[in-house]
C-alpha cells in the first residue's frame, strides 16, 4: 500500500439549483476533481453531487440557492450540498417505489458513506468516496463495502433459461 500524504483541499459553489444548471456543475465538479489528480472519483461525485442538486430542485420549498462544497483530505472526497430548506431528506422518501427519483438511494450506492444534518437556516446532505495511492501511478477507487453480506440477503427470482437448439454448420 502506498503512502497517502495528508493534504486540504477545498472547492465552494454557491448556485440556484435548475435542471439547465447541471451538466455545467457536472463539468465543473470533472474539472476540479482533474485538478486534483482524482481523476478516478469523476463519474460517481459528479453523479452524486447532480443527484444531490436535482434533489434541492425537486424538493426545496422556496429558495433554490444552495452551495456546493467538495473536500478533499488525501484519503477522502466529501461532496456537501447545503440549502435553505429545514426538511431533511429521507432515503425512499415515504413515496410509492414508482414515485422515486433516484435520489438518495443512488447517492448511498455510489458512496462509502453519507448523511444529513440540519443548519441554523437550512440542511446539509453530503456523502464521501475514498480512494488510495499504490503508488506514484495515480489514485484507486475503492469500492464501499455491500450493506448486506450475500448471506443475508434476500433470494433473486431468475427464471429458467429456455433449452437451446444444437447449431447448425452449412458447408
Amino acid at each position: 500500500m502506498g503512502v497517502v500524504v495528508e493534504v486540504n483541499r477545498q472547492y465552494t459553489l454557491d448556485l440556484e439549483a435548475a435542471p439547465e444548471r447541471v451538466p455545467q456543475i457536472r463539468r465543473i465538479v470533472a474539472a476540479h476533481l482533474r485538478y486534483w489528480k482524482l481523476e478516478c472519483l469523476i463519474q460517481p461525485v459528479s453523479l452524486g453531487v447532480c443527484e444531490l442538486l436535482t434533489n434541492v430542485f425537486r424538493h426545496a420549498e422556496g429558495d433554490k440557492r444552495c452551495t456546493l462544497e467538495l473536500r478533499w483530505t488525501g484519503r477522502r472526497l466529501t461532496a456537501a450540498v447545503l440549502d435553505r430548506d429545514p426538511r431533511l431528506p429521507v432515503l425512499g422518501g415515504g413515496e410509492p417505489l414508482e414515485a422515486r427519483g433516484r435520489g438518495l438511494a443512488m447517492v448511498a450506492s455510489l458512496s462509502d458513506s453519507w448523511g444529513t444534518h440540519p443548519t441554523a437556516d437550512g440542511k446539509v446532505v453530503w456523502f464521501t468516496v475514498r480512494a488510495e495511492a499504490p503508488d506514484a501511478q495515480g489514485l484507486v477507487r475503492r469500492r464501499p463495502p455491500r450493506a448486506l453480506p450475500v448471506a443475508k440477503r434476500p433470494p433473486v427470482a431468475v427464471a429458467p433459461l429456455a433449452p437451446l437448439e444444437p447449431a447448425r454448420v452449412s458447408g
